[in-house]
């Protein structure tokens, strides 16, 4: 592994970044604050490729892997567009596609995910599950040559803007330990119906408890097969948490950018306040942790196009918690840095706490990657 990243990346790094200054955080919260979508900077991400840089290059895509992806939202995020929806759509969704999906549904799912002219969101999360998701209650059972879905999701992400969902569930009569069955759900399937969460956090993307009531599927929804088993769930959550660690990172950059340049300008008896070892020494101090944790994701982003996948579900744990952390600590001392200025709307710092202190929640909570590292890093025993 190179501490370097190739020409290529470095190049899509460069070209992403002026789309991104093309639209910006003014766009992007203008957006979020009238309760619309960024359709625009969507769309044209995926007419110049760049949201399905994974995708393989005979369904239309760059053929690159989930680092080129991930260098994508990290400076879109870095611009003040972090899209959300790209953790869900080409990461996830995409990845377990393209590697478990049935000739049928690449042919016609992939080539879509690449020019970005749809979206799928994804749902595992349940209210009584949480975190445990051998513990969920989402059902399939076949009804003649298909299948029928019931059962209730929440906070997924992107459903209103989605033209369909992947569902994990398991089959009637799995028992014990989850063997996931994913379904592609059509957002207008009859018998499913979708609720939006009020939240406070300042987003373009929406979240909502799902409720499939009796959905009919033709048997060619199942992803997979039957009882696929984790592998093929895990084929996208290890991506799930590449990207999120990728989104962090570029807020975290955002962040540090703001608070730099804040720290120049702004005079306090005579002398720029970034002069000061008060300010200077923690915005040191982010920048340090910040560069440690993409270190992590860029590794666990070469270790998951290597094939790895438990050296990389390691990785990308790690990452996504290195990096939360350092992105709320570049967050807060940005808004430190700014003083009452960093909660004004003119200055855009403030409403970035909301969105990095859910990366300690989502996709997975700290507590469950501290778990995770623990019990296979450490080889201790296992606690819950």
């Amino acid at each position: 592994m190179s501490f370097i990243e190739s020409e290529e990346r470095q190049a899509l790094r460069a070209a992403v970044a002026g789309l991104g200054a093309e639209y910006g955080a003014a766009y992007y919260v203008e957006k979020a604050r009238a309760g619309k979508k960024t359709d625009e900077l969507w769309a044209e991400a995926g007419r110049l490729g760049y949201l399905g840089v994974n995708v393989p290059e005979e369904y239309g895509g760059g053929g690159g892997g989930i680092g080129d992806l991930a260098a994508v939202c990290e400076e879109l995020a870095a611009a003040g567009c972090p899209l959300l929806l790209m953790v869900v759509s080409p990461a996830i969704c995409a990845t377990i596609i393209a590697r478990s999906g049935t000739q049928a549904q690449k042919d016609h799912w992939l080539p879509r995910f690449a020019d970005g002219s749809v979206k799928m969101a994804f749902a595992i999360t349940e209210p009584d599950a949480g975190s445990n998701a051998h513990r969920i209650t989402t059902t399939a059972r076949r009804d003649g040559d298909g299948w029928i879905l019931s059962g209730q999701k929440t906070f997924i992400s992107g459903v209103d803007e989605s033209d369909a969902v992947l569902f994990v569930a398991r089959t009637e009569d799995q028992k014990g330990n989850l063997r996931p069955s994913l379904f592609i759900v059509p957002t207008d399937a009859p018998g499913f119906t979708f609720t939006p969460i009020e939240m406070e956090i300042v987003s373009p993307e929406r979240q909502f408890v799902c409720h499939l009531d009796e959905v009919r599927l033709p048997y060619e929804a199942l992803v997979g097969d039957e009882d696929g088993g984790l592998l093929q769930l895990f084929a996208g959550l290890n991506p799930e948490r590449i990207m999120a660690a990728a989104m962090g990172a570029g807020i975290g950059r955002l962040a540090l950018g703001k608070a730099i340049a804040y720290a120049k300008e702004r005079q306090v008896f005579k002398t720029p306040i970034g002069a000061h070892q008060g300010l200077a020494h923690p915005l040191a101090a982010a920048k340090i942790e910040l560069e440690l944790a993409r270190l992590m994701g860029q590794k666990a982003a070469w270790l998951y196009d290597r094939g790895d996948d438990m050296g990389a579900g390691e990785a990308a744990n790690m990452a996504k918690y290195a990096t939360a952390e350092a992105a709320i600590h570049c967050v807060d001392q940005a808004i430190q840095t700014h003083g009452g200025n960093g909660l004004t709307t003119e200055y855009g710092v403030g409403m970035l706490a909301g969105v990095v202190r859910l990366m300690r929640i989502a996709p997975v909570s700290r507590e469950m990657i501290l778990n995770f590292v623990a019990q296979h890093s450490l080889g201790l025993p296992k606690s819950y």
